[in-house]
């Protein structure tokens, strides 16, 4: 691992008083950020590198670059650093590959960029390749591939952006501003539960490739979240999973009171294979559970079919049953979106007839 850290500010010999007065003016307005920009450095992780050892190492500003074509198996932690709670913040953590060999920002990912990737890796025993600490904050990762050592492995969520367990139950702890950017997220041709689990704030998925996500008897997703407050940002990716593709709910929020919010699901190509029929276990392509303020535009969303439920590729049905005991659907807008090749359309519902508490209660508001 290398580390080469560059001077924020060079210095020059003023030739007059005006000059020497801007030079100080100047210096006064970087001081605020100056230390995070004075460690601003490149840390290179070969293959074989310690990885973690860089995350812990890495400081508001930093790139962290991972070999292109390299592995390796984690788990890996994003540790909870002090910060500015500005845009100074972030750590950047890519491959190595330079960015012209890549698409553009705002294009999406394929596979046929894994030999451009640096890969990290889920060792199995139920652990994810990439998780964070409670409370971490402004880590964006640019080409990235995340999978595991093989198809056996025991992974139920590859990619865990915060925690969707009890463990996190405060707003304190949620992690927030995190993306994920032309990153290739997959399964293989065994079973794995899930993609990424959601359980964050103010986080982008954008320009990824998420696939090969399936079981048989149980739900799956390429996506899901429940117990991060939002907002989420996922466009122009592909999301492939068995169950549902795309799901908010489904779960009970561990902090109180909290409702994923404020949700842009855009440009998106949701579908799942053909060959899946009858191996897999199916329901379909996207479903709200509890969410609120989500827009839904310009997406392709297809091939959904008869299997575990009747094949309606788009479900707004609010669950307190599972979702929380205020579990609702508010606000959605869904806009000039594709779909087809599937056994039904949409379907909405405006009650959970198995939350019994209150069985008739209005959940759904201001869907169109």
């Amino acid at each position: 691992m290398s580390i080469k850290r560059s001077a924020a500010l060079s210095q020059k010999s003023p030739s007059s008083f005006l000059s020497t007065l801007r030079t100080l003016l100047l210096f006064a307005l970087l001081t605020a950020t100056a230390h995070a920009t004075a460690a601003a450095a490149t840390i290179a992780v070969p293959a074989g590198g310690d990885f973690q050892a860089a995350l812990y190492a890495a400081q508001a500003g930093d790139i962290i670059t991972l070999e292109a074509g390299a592995t390796y198996v984690g788990p890996f932690t994003l540790p909870n650093k002090t910060g500015t709670g500005t845009d100074a913040d972030w750590i950047t953590i890519r491959t190595s590959a330079p960015d012209s060999a890549l698409p553009a920002p705002g294009e999406r990912i394929t596979p046929a960029y894994a030999p451009l990737m640096p890969k990290l890796l889920s060792p199995g025993r139920g652990e994810a390749a990439l998780q964070t600490e409670p409370g971490a904050h402004h880590y964006r990762f640019i080409g990235v591939e995340f999978g595991r050592v093989n198809s056996s492995a025991v992974v139920y969520d590859l990619v865990k952006l915060g925690d969707g367990s009890p463990a996190q139950n405060t707003p304190e702890e949620v992690p927030h501003h995190l993306t994920l950017d032309r990153c290739y997220i997959h399964g293989d041709d065994g079973d794995l539960k899930r993609g990424i689990s959601l359980q964050s704030a103010h986080t982008e998925i954008v320009g990824c490739y998420v696939s090969e996500f399936h079981v048989r008897g149980q739900d799956t997703q390429a996506v899901a979240g429940w117990n991060g407050p939002g907002p989420y940002r996922i466009v122009n990716n592909y999301l492939e999973g068995a169950g549902e593709n795309l799901i908010f709910g489904g779960a009970r929020s561990a902090v109180p009171g909290q409702t994923p919010s404020d949700i842009l699901i855009s440009r998106n190509h949701i579908s799942k294979p053909a060959s899946w029929r009858g191996r897999w276990t199916v329901k379909n392509l996207l479903e709200l559970k509890h969410a609120r303020r989500v827009r839904i535009e310009g997406n392709l969303l297809e091939h959904c079919w008869l299997d575990a439920q009747q094949g309606y590729a788009v479900l707004f049905t609010p669950r307190p049953s599972d979702s929380g005991d205020w579990a609702a659907v508010e606000d959605v807008e869904f806009v000039n979106n594709v779909v087809r090749r599937v056994a039904a359309g949409v379907h909405v519902s405006g009650q959970d007839d198995l939350f019994s508490p209150a069985p008739k209660s209005r959940r759904l508001r201001r869907v169109r």
